[in-house]
Protein backbone atom coordinates (compact mmCIF):
# COMPACT_ATOMS: atom_id res chain seq x y z
CA UNK A 1 0.00 0.00 0.00
CA UNK A 2 1.36 3.15 -0.86
CA UNK A 3 2.00 5.75 1.97
CA UNK A 4 2.48 8.52 -0.59
CA UNK A 5 6.00 9.46 0.06
CA UNK A 6 9.25 9.34 -2.09
CA UNK A 7 10.77 6.17 -2.43
CA UNK A 8 14.63 6.45 -2.39
CA UNK A 9 16.39 5.86 -5.22
CA UNK A 10 16.71 9.22 -6.99
CA UNK A 11 15.30 12.70 -7.74
CA UNK A 12 11.96 12.96 -9.34
CA UNK A 13 12.29 12.83 -13.21
CA UNK A 14 12.18 16.40 -14.13
CA UNK A 15 12.90 15.92 -17.98
CA UNK A 16 10.00 15.96 -20.82
CA UNK A 17 6.87 17.55 -21.28
CA UNK A 18 5.87 17.09 -17.93
CA UNK A 19 7.28 16.82 -14.67
CA UNK A 20 5.56 13.83 -12.38
CA UNK A 21 4.34 14.02 -8.84
CA UNK A 22 7.26 12.46 -6.83
CA UNK A 23 4.49 10.89 -4.07
CA UNK A 24 4.46 7.26 -4.04
CA UNK A 25 2.98 5.32 -6.71
CA UNK A 26 1.69 8.93 -8.18
CA UNK A 27 1.92 9.20 -12.30
CA UNK A 28 -0.35 12.66 -11.89
CA UNK A 29 1.43 15.69 -13.28
CA UNK A 30 3.26 17.63 -10.82
CA UNK A 31 1.97 21.26 -10.03
CA UNK A 32 4.57 22.19 -6.78
CA UNK A 33 7.64 22.11 -5.88
CA UNK A 34 8.64 21.28 -2.43
CA UNK A 35 11.97 22.78 -1.64
CA UNK A 36 13.62 21.09 1.32
CA UNK A 37 16.91 20.25 3.54
CA UNK A 38 18.13 18.42 5.77
CA UNK A 39 20.31 20.65 8.06
CA UNK A 40 21.70 17.90 9.58
CA UNK A 41 23.37 16.53 6.38
CA UNK A 42 23.28 19.83 3.75
CA UNK A 43 24.54 22.97 3.92
CA UNK A 44 21.69 25.71 4.43
CA UNK A 45 22.07 26.90 0.58
CA UNK A 46 21.28 23.44 -0.49
CA UNK A 47 17.98 22.39 -2.03
CA UNK A 48 16.54 19.64 -2.48
CA UNK A 49 13.40 19.13 -4.71
CA UNK A 50 10.10 16.84 -4.45
CA UNK A 51 7.29 17.55 -6.90
CA UNK A 52 3.52 17.50 -6.26
CA UNK A 53 0.27 17.12 -7.91
CA UNK A 54 -2.44 19.03 -6.19
CA UNK A 55 -3.28 15.72 -4.93
CA UNK A 56 -0.33 15.32 -2.57
CA UNK A 57 0.96 18.61 -1.79
CA UNK A 58 -0.16 18.72 1.55
CA UNK A 59 0.93 15.28 2.52
CA UNK A 60 4.37 15.78 1.22
CA UNK A 61 4.44 19.07 2.78
CA UNK A 62 3.37 17.75 6.04
CA UNK A 63 5.76 14.75 5.58
CA UNK A 64 8.95 17.10 5.28
CA UNK A 65 7.42 19.99 7.80
CA UNK A 66 7.12 17.80 10.89
CA UNK A 67 10.85 17.23 10.74
CA UNK A 68 11.79 20.56 10.45
CA UNK A 69 13.06 19.76 6.16
CA UNK A 70 10.64 22.26 4.19
CA UNK A 71 12.16 25.76 3.40
CA UNK A 72 9.49 26.63 0.65
CA UNK A 73 6.80 25.65 -1.80
CA UNK A 74 6.75 26.78 -5.28
CA UNK A 75 4.77 26.48 -8.94
CA UNK A 76 6.33 23.31 -10.44
CA UNK A 77 7.87 25.03 -13.64
CA UNK A 78 6.07 23.73 -16.94
CA UNK A 79 2.94 22.90 -14.69
CA UNK A 80 -0.15 21.95 -17.05
CA UNK A 81 -2.29 23.36 -14.21
CA UNK A 82 -0.84 26.61 -13.43
CA UNK A 83 0.94 28.24 -16.54
CA UNK A 84 -0.68 30.86 -18.29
Amino acid sequence: MSDGFPTVGGPPPVDGPHRICSARGCRAPAAWALHWNNPRLHTAERRKTWLACPEHRRSLGDFLGARGFLREVTPADGSPTLDT
